[in-house]
């Protein structure tokens, strides 16, 4: 099957299978929905597309995943609940992950049999993830993968992660803990596999500005999970997170602009059409320039997919889809407020379009947020991938008025 077939495969699937538009619907029949919609999409061979065939993927290529990709955004399709699990969690188990581990995991996570969450930021460890406090202890047996899983024996959890999508629903998550308080931070921690349904995890609803929970609290108290939960190697969970990341800027940077998604560019379009401003030469300038953005993402994407399945992870390169991904919202939110003035954020009761945009304009200063800030994404690109000098670290036992510029802590 040439990529043609498979577009128009995925097209007549979306065309018979895809639901109605969700409006506001409620969350338990959202995810109700959304289960449905995922294990026929999965059963129809359209989920995990270019994920190997031998653990629950098509084995198919990134350009059949862009065909893919292009047909469903023409709806409103309850994708969300997957996301973490779908851009995150199962490519790093893909990478890190062990046999036995693809093998219970994947399937299940590509039919929506089972969802995920992220378990990295705390309370006082955002931005700088390795500063995390979480505990895991080991009880019994050896230090190595291989012991553990020949040794059995449980770590237990303590501790508290915070801003994490999903949870509310997730039945796993991959959690980030400090296994080792007595080495350098970067090298005293572990990833796990974690239940989000075992005895001591509670998950509390944060609400954000737009009046939504999307985010949540998740407390571990003495939470026992197997020891052959690790992902990856005892000790080296910076390196499966460094790994995640990567995985989770494609993602974010790489979303689907949708049909339903108000700042996307058809939505913009029909917006400047309502009032009047399509012919405006400099509104039209500026829905140029979004649609270009969008497509030259959206071919990034499909790029860093492509080197992802020839062995060439995207690395640094996910902060590049990251932060064009992040500003795109932005320079949508702009181009908004140039078309529809005060009516973007007062309008008439009952007028369930400008609500929706209202909401999405609320969210946008997230995206320069979660998954790392636009400043850290930049400081990637600038080190990593252009090979620029690292920033100066001042030393913050010294009084400012003391600091001169260029003034680095003593090596």
């Amino acid at each position: 099957m040439d990529v043609d077939e498979f577009r128009a495969r995925a097209r007549e699937f979306l065309a018979a299978n895809a639901p109605e538009p969700l409006g506001d619907r409620a969350p338990a029949e959202l995810l109700r929905e959304a289960k449905r919609f995922q294990a026929a999409a999965y059963d129809a061979g359209l989920m995990g597309i270019t994920w190997p065939a031998e653990f629950g993927g098509q084995g198919r290529t990134a350009a059949e995943q862009q065909a893919y990709n292009e047909e469903a955004a023409h709806y409103d399709l309850p994708g969300s609940p997957f996301m973490v699990g779908m851009g995150m969690c199962g490519p790093t188990l893909l990478d890190l992950g062990t046999p036995e581990q693809k093998a219970r995991y994947l399937p299940k996570l590509l039919r929506g049999d089972e969802i995920w969450c992220q378990l990295f930021s705390e309370p006082g460890a955002g931005s700088d993830v390795a500063s995390l406090q979480t505990r895991a202890v080991r009880e019994a047996g050896g230090t190595s993968r291989s012991s553990e899983a020949e040794s059995g024996g449980e770590w237990v959890i303590n501790g508290q992660k915070v801003w994490t999508s999903g949870a509310q629903w997730s039945d796993f998550g991959a959690l980030l803990a400090r296994t080792d308080p007595d080495v350098p931070k970067h090298r005293g921690i572990t990833m796990f596999v974690i239940d989000m349904h075992a005895p001591g995890v509670t998950v509390r609803p944060l609400q954000d500005m737009t009046g939504r929970a999307p985010f949540n609290e998740v407390y571990f108290d003495d939470v026992r999970i197997p020891a052959d939960s690790v992902i990856g190697e005892v000790g080296g969970g910076w390196l499966a997170a460094v790994t995640m990341l990567g995985h989770e800027r494609v993602s974010i940077g790489g979303t689907v602009r949708r049909g339903s998604d108000p700042l996307a560019y058809d939505n913009l379009v029909e917006l400047a059409r309502r009032h009047g401003r399509a012919e405006d030469p400099v509104v039209r300038g500026r829905l140029a320039e979004i649609y270009a953005q969008e497509r030259a993402l959206g071919l990034f994407n499909s790029r860093l997919r492509q080197e992802a399945e020839a062995g060439s992870p995207p690395g640094a390169r996910g902060s590049v889809s990251k932060l064009a991904g992040a500003l795109l919202l932005w320079r949508a939110v702009d181009t908004a407020g140039l078309i529809a003035g005060a009516e973007l954020a007062a309008w008439e009761p009952g007028d369930s379009a400008a609500e929706e945009m209202a909401i999405a304009i609320n969210s946008t200063p997230a995206s320069s947020i979660a998954g790392g800030s636009n400043q850290i994404q930049r400081n990637i690109i600038g080190e990593r991938i252009l090979g620029l000098p690292k920033e100066p670290q001042v030393d913050r036992d010294v009084p400012f008025r003391e600091l001169k510029v260029g003034t680095q802590r003593p090596a």
